[in-house]
């Protein structure tokens, strides 16, 4: 259902306030870079910031700026099940063609709760669902068990893996099989990832490098490996510098230098990236040959 170079949009904010117009532009450039779908209100578009008039704005507007060229996979997760129905049921409205819905965090479900939480949604609204494994922020794991059970739900359509455990693209396409869509949610591992079955990555550095993200991606999809692998080596610093802080600051300001037209402020409790990780997006967007001498 989804593939390829997919970024984890940064939500622009410049005086407090979403930055509609930077956004706008944002979608537009993504789009002609060749992004495939666009996640807007996801962690890296800083969603537990925004209050729920923000956040269905920000899903109106990247629907409409989007103009059905690509899909709009809106990030809709809470650790509450009715606020993630309610989300869910928002996005369809809009035109959203997915939710992407995160492991409910904070409150360390169970996996038979997971399977509950998820069964819930599906049967709530007719959105596709992507389901996110993030444990590293969850803390909450979606065992590749679990998994394989919820991809036996008509309505769970794909998977965002940010576990960290490979082993899980060969497990999960064992069970689920080949028609389970599986994104990588780490860009440093995109690779090894398409290698094991993953058809795309729903991605921080496409933010910043959509075109070398989406080229990165293409040549994963025509099997040629050795041109993966010399994209993935130059888009390798960017993807380390993009965590070289709290996200998403690195990123936002890795953007305020590539355009002009955007504002590198973060919302509490995120605070802007540091000197070290400044020095370190610079250094990255030049080797990657995303900013010129």
């Amino acid at each position: 259902m989804f593939s390829g170079s997919i970024p984890a949009l940064v939500t622009p904010f410049r005086d407090g306030a979403f930055d509609v117009p930077a956004f706008k532009r944002l979608v537009k450039w993504q789009i002609d870079e060749g992004s495939r779908a666009l996640v807007p209100c996801g962690t890296t578009g800083e969603s537990p910031t925004l209050s729920f008039d923000e956040h269905y704005r920000v899903i109106d507007t990247c629907v409409e700026a989007a103009e059905d060229r690509v899909p709009v996979i809106a990030g809709c997760g809470s650790n509450d099940t009715a606020t993630a129905i309610r989300h869910m049921r928002y996005a369809q409205q809009a035109g959203a063609a997915a939710a992407l819905i995160v492991a409910p965090y904070y409150n360390r479900p169970t996996q038979e709760g997971m399977l509950a939480h998820f069964k819930a949604l599906a049967d709530a609204c007719d959105l596709p669902i992507v389901v996110y494994n993030v444990p590293g922020r969850t803390v909450a794991d979606i065992s590749a068990e679990t998994m394989c059970r919820l991809a036996e739900i008509p309505k769970v359509v794909a998977t965002k893996d940010a576990s960290g455990d490979l082993a899980r693209v060969t497990m999960h396409r064992a069970v689920a099989g080949n028609d389970f869509c599986q994104l990588s949610g780490n860009d440093d591992l995109w690779l090894p990832h398409a290698v094991l079955g993953g058809v795309g990555c729903i991605s921080v550095t496409a933010n910043v490098a959509p075109r070398l993200c989406a080229d990165f991606a293409a040549a994963c999809a025509a099997s040629d490996w050795a041109g993966a692998l010399a994209l993935h080596d130059r888009l390798f610093g960017l993807h380390k510098a993009m965590f070289s802080d709290a996200s998403p600051g690195p990123a936002k300001y890795a953007l305020s230098r590539v355009h002009d037209w955007f504002s590198s402020e973060v919302r509490l409790p995120i605070i802007p990236a540091s000197d070290a990780s400044r020095k370190a997006v610079d250094a990255a967007l030049f080797a990657a040959g995303v900013l010129q001498v």
